[in-house]
Parts: structure tokens; sequence; C-alpha cells
């Protein structure tokens, strides 16, 4: 993320806070630009608050913001990165846009099955990791994905 620099003085002669800025590495953004922070595409933003929920403790059926199940992490993620998903790891499945694995990409949901009936969910973290709540007497974490029985879907 780049820090928003203000030079007012300078901001007449743009070419001078231009030099300025490339010389101290600084970023300037124009009256009403968005910035990188808040450009940042919704997966990774689900990812980041998936991440940021590190050590919470597995409760059944809880949604946060501080006890989770699987889905109920997933759901608040992408919730707070401003998309809105159905409640069970299920739903979910259904309701995204099924993809290869060959496909992943940091922030999508990694869904794991037992014939055509999905049991859990978590969310694909690069590396063949992905950030989850596991189970009761367990606390949100990142971990390796176990089983080859996964499903990936990608929220819209």
């Amino acid at each position: 993320m780049f820090a928003q620099t203000h030079v007012p003085s300078l901001l007449s002669r743009a070419g001078t806070a231009s030099a300025l800025l490339a010389a101290v590495g600084g970023t300037m953004l124009a009256p009403g630009a968005v910035s990188e922070a808040h450009a940042q595409p919704v997966a990774a933003k689900a990812l980041d608050v998936a991440a940021s929920k590190k050590g919470a403790p597995y409760k059944y059926g809880a949604s946060g913001p501080h006890r989770f199940d699987c889905s109920g992490l997933t759901l608040f993620s992408y919730k707070k990165a401003g998309k809105k998903l159905p409640r069970t790891a299920q739903q979910q499945y259904n309701r995204t846009r099924h993809i290869a694995a060959s496909s992943r990409k940091q922030g999508d949901l990694v869904f794991f099955h037992s014939g055509s009936s999905v049991y859990h969910v978590g969310i694909y973290a690069g590396g063949g990791k992905m950030w989850h709540s596991p189970k009761s007497g367990q606390v949100v974490r990142l971990q390796r994905i176990w089983s080859k029985s996964v499903w990936y879907g990608r929220v819209g």
C-alpha cells in the first residue's frame, strides 16, 4: 500500500512535485482518486479479513466477529469485503462460479466434498494452503489443503 503524500505548496508546479515525489518514493493522488487499498479486489480483501481472524475459536453456527465455523468465516470475510454469501458451505458452493484447480487464485473458496455433498469450506491463500476454521476445539488458521476431494469456487 502506498502512502498518500500532500505537498500543497508544490501542487501548482506539477513538474516539481512529480520530481520531488519520485525522489522520495511517494505517491500523489488527484482529488477523488481511489487509493490502492480501496481498489483492492474483493477476493483479496476477503482473504485479508480471514487472515486477520487467525486464532479465533471454532464455534458451530458462528459467523463472527470473534468465533466462527467454516462457512461462518467465509461469509464474514466476504461480507466485510462487500459481497454477500449464503450461510452454509453447500449453499456457498451452489452460489459460486465453479473453477478448475489450475485456475484457482488467492481468495477463491475451497470446498471439501464427499461425493456430491460439500462439508467444509475455506479461503484459498496460495501455495496449496487455505485459511479456515477447522472444527470444535481448534482455531482459525492457515493450513495446507490435505485432500484431493476439493472443488473451487469464485465469488462473483
